[in-house]
């Protein structure tokens, strides 16, 4: 199964060189991380972090995914790249896996790990080979292209999570954890998330300080409760309880926030805005 690119035109250039020349932006940017990193070799059998950034276009929240991504280059990349979304189509199952085939993004094709993939998905009471999620899902789309600058020797695995019940994550996350043991790859969980919604400036910042807080603390169950208790509209809340899972069950337990903006702060209407954050779990 080839995945055609959805959003390549609109969240991001379609043209391979403007694309390069919008990620180096996104790093040297005010918002970005203020260099371009120089990817390493990882050496070791078990990848040191996982991470959680955004997926709004590039304008909007790029810079603040390249706080994400330099941590990953400046670690070089492991075997796989994990990546979970949340599904903002509808379609689809509970948790949804892109099983097998590539992805195709401007800069060239990237390819799925299919072993990895049915591996996670025997493990799982809940996840499913699915590639209706993911058609016009822009969430996983969106991060290839930022791994696809610095490398192309690395393999994904794309979950679209239908389904962010506290249930779904942990399953997930034990799935993740055991396929990984039994195949022994190398690995990294790539939360793909934006925070509150359409809130004034002033809220946002409120709700979304309650959120990376208990991110902050590695808490799954304060951030699920929070999300429900206070009606925050942060779209991918379960892929981060997987990684914060996925961590915990791998012996990784500190949780850093690396940035944090909203589309105000880039556009200057503070009316009504999104929230964006990059964090690492290690």
């Amino acid at each position: 199964m080839l995945r055609q690119p959805a959003v390549a035109g609109a969240f991001y250039p379609d043209n391979p060189e403007i694309l390069k020349k919008t990620i180096e932006k996104c790093f040297l940017d005010d918002f970005g991380v203020g260099e371009i990193p120089t990817i390493n070799k990882f050496k070791d059998t078990e990848y040191p972090m996982h991470i959680m950034v955004p997926h709004a276009g590039y304008q909007y929240s790029g810079a603040i995914a390249s706080h994400g991504y330099c941590k990953l280059v400046q670690n070089g990349f492991p075997e796989v790249f994990i990546i979970l979304s949340p599904n903002h189509t509808g379609y689809g199952r509970e948790v949804s896996v892109f099983n097998e085939g590539e992805w195709i993004t401007p800069l060239g094709s990237v390819q799925v790990d299919g072993e990895f993939a049915e591996a996670l998905i025997s493990h799982s009471d809940i996840a499913s080979a699915d590639f209706t999620a993911h058609r016009y899902e822009h969430s996983i789309e969106v991060q290839l292209p930022f791994l696809q600058y610095f490398s192309d020797d690395f393999k994904i695995v794309p979950v679209t999570m239908g389904s962010q019940s506290f249930t779904a994550s942990n399953d997930l996350a034990k799935a993740i954890v055991e396929a990984a043991n039994e195949l022994d790859k190398s690995y990294c969980v790539i939360a793909s998330t934006d925070l509150s919604h359409f809130n004034n400036q002033e809220k946002a910042n409120k709700v979304d300080g309650f959120v990376l807080e208990d991110i902050e603390e590695m808490n799954e169950f304060k951030l699920f409760e929070e999300i429900i208790q206070y009606n925050i509209t942060m779209c991918g809340y379960g892929p981060v309880m997987t990684a914060i899972l996925v961590s915990k069950m791998t012996d990784k337990t500190d949780c850093e926030i690396l940035a944090y903006k909203t589309s105000g702060d880039v556009t200057g209407d503070f009316s009504s805005v999104v929230g964006y954050a990059s964090g690492i779990f290690k």
